[in-house]
């Protein structure tokens, strides 16, 4: 199966709803690698690479968030897979 890699972009009420932790917990069970942290705005920031199906699955996660965000929309940019981490991290 394809490796591939998306940068994302989430919006909404998505920080101090444990928006992080959860992709964290995901990406492991998914076999994927990346970070994820909060960005500017109020908006949470990830870059996911795994096999086409388990990104196109965190995705639809992302599209709902835990139970106490609410996710007005995910900008997602598709790049060249680079295979450049080790692991899945929460950034700070």
């Amino acid at each position: 199966m394809k490796k591939v890699r998306v940068h994302v972009l989430i919006k909404g009420r998505v920080q101090g709803v444990f928006f992080r932790t959860e992709p964290h917990q995901m990406a492991f069970r998914l076999g994927m690698k990346g970070w994820v942290r909060n960005a500017w705005g109020g908006n949470v920031e990830a870059v996911f690479e795994a096999e086409e199906e388990a990104v196109k699955r965190m995705i639809a996660w992302c599209h709902k968030g835990p139970p106490a965000a609410f996710v007005e929309r995910v900008e997602e940019e598709w790049e060249k897979y680079r295979g450049e981490f080790d692991t899945f991290s929460v950034r700070y």
